[in-house]
């Protein structure tokens, strides 16, 4: 192709790339308001709402992407999230969940055995359940997942690692992609692993999920482990301050809560937790916990799963699966799988026990109001659990609904400047101190592993 031709063809493309980026940038039309605003308020929200950076701490997304080939480029007509919808609900940057479900947990008690005395024999192979590297993998799986979606829409969607990088996506008008491990078992008890992830762009780790891990207890099982953290789990949290790697205590123990605020010198986040002063669930914080998130300096994300913001909900759905469960299990007994008799009879339990009906909005806006009045305006984000959640409020029906609580908060008397805060201002906030925490510590040995790592904490 001669110079010139290519320097036009290149010339257009600019123009036309230019083009694309000023109308991604330019906010969708405001709409009607729903039933019940107030006009005049909705179109503050609305505008406020898209002035302002929102970040989600905690989107499940992946999972889709990973295994169900879902594209997040066209709107979907289930699910909580893609692009389209994101753009509509002014969501400008997002924390996609690297989830390791606990079942890809293998046996580690052979991860830090003795190496081989001959250099040519294979290093021992954790047992079942699970397998050598099984977390690892399916977090490898996750990441390139969300990258090749971020490679697939380029112009709509871009990898971000950094606070300045966040920044620079939204004001170009693209979706500012940053990733989250959920599950510290991810890393095997490794930190050689952890390091590697954070190479690969994961900015924050949730250290469990729902099973006790090589380093920390989470707040599922009805017996700890450790106690909270052992000693590997204290170098974790120092590995990761290192780094620059957001301490995400979400889904653990309480003792490993206030054990990891103790050994942290950087802000930490609860990136998906609900208030158990609302409903008293295991997975939401206490009034005594957001007030040590505060004084750590780090912020709670309010999680939007109805039964981690009402706690009848929460009682009215455990009894209908619990009493499902049993009728199914007959039914599964009595008829041959495939058969239409076993059709029957499940289309007739689905009508016996319809879904429990969600909670309103005004559920999820009293934990937010309550988060505020506890830990402050500086200490209060969003964390919705969009796409890993089986219901989410009447009126937040995905992210395109996220206005409205920008209304509801304005509404209830919250200042401009504290709905921006929550919407994404004290992410940001947060994500800089921990980069500038690391920083500090630039030159600084890396953690290792060592013989006496699972020595439990505090004998």
């Amino acid at each position: 192709m001669p110079t010139v031709t290519r320097r036009a063809v290149a010339a257009v493309a600019a123009v036309l790339a230019l083009a694309a980026s000023a109308a991604a940038q330019s906010p969708p039309a405001c709409p009607p308001p729903p039933a019940g605003y107030d006009g005049a308020l909705w179109a503050k929200a609305w505008a406020l709402h898209h002035d302002a950076i929102v970040i989600d701490t905690h989107v499940d997304t992946t999972t889709r992407i990973l295994d169900r080939g879902f594209d997040v480029g066209p709107r979907a007509n289930d699910g909580h999230f893609d692009l389209v919808r994101a753009r509509e609900g002014g969501l400008d940057a997002v924390f996609h969940s690297i989830y390791v479900d606990a079942r890809f947990a293998g046996d580690e008690r052979a991860l830090f055995a003795t190496a081989p005395q001959d250099i040519n024999a294979d290093w021992p192979r954790p047992g079942d359940p699970g397998a050598a590297n099984g977390s690892a993998r399916r977090a490898l799986m996750m990441i390139d997942g969300i990258v090749q979606q971020a490679r697939r829409h380029p112009t709509r969607m871009t990898m971000c690692a950094t606070a300045d990088e966040l920044v620079a996506a939204v004001q170009s008008g693209r979706h500012a992609a940053l990733m989250g491990i959920e599950g510290g078992h991810a890393i095997e008890g490794d930190l050689g692993l952890l390091r590697l992830f954070h190479q690969l762009g994961v900015r924050y780790m949730t250290l469990t999920h729902t099973n006790h891990n090589e380093y920390a207890d989470s707040c599922a099982p009805a017996e700890p482990r450790w106690g909270g953290l052992n000693r590997l789990g204290v170098k974790v949290v120092t590995e990761m301050n290192r780094l620059g790697m957001v301490v995400d205590v979400s889904h653990v123990s309480d003792a490993t809560f206030f054990a990891a605020l103790a050994a942290t010198k950087a802000p930490a986040i609860c990136s998906h937790s609900s208030l158990r002063a609302l409903c008293p669930h295991p997975r939401n914080v206490t009034d005594d916990m957001l007030r040590a998130i505060a004084a750590n300096g780090g912020a709670v994300m309010i999680n939007f799963n109805c039964g981690f913001l009402d706690v009848d909900y929460a009682k009215n759905r455990s009894a209908r699966q619990a009493t499902r469960r049993i009728q199914e299990k007959a039914a599964r007994d009595k008829f041959a799988d495939g058969s239409a008799e076993l059709r029957d009879a499940l289309a007739a339990l689905d009508a016996r026990f319809p879904p429990v009906e969600p909670p309103p909005l005004a559920t999820l806006v009293a934990h937010v109001l309550r988060a505020l009045a506890v830990a402050g305006p500086d200490h209060v984000g969003l964390g919705s659990d969009f796409d890993g959640v089986p219901c989410v409020p009447r009126g937040m029906d995905d992210a395109a609904h996220l206005p409205r609580l920008t209304y509801e908060l304005l509404a209830a008397g919250q200042s401009e400047t504290t709905v921006r805060k929550v919407l994404g201002g004290n992410l940001l906030r947060v994500l800089r101190a921990v980069e500038t925490h690391a920083a500090s510590r630039r030159g600084e040995e890396p953690q290792r592993n060592g013989a006496d790592d699972f020595d439990r904490l505090p004998r």
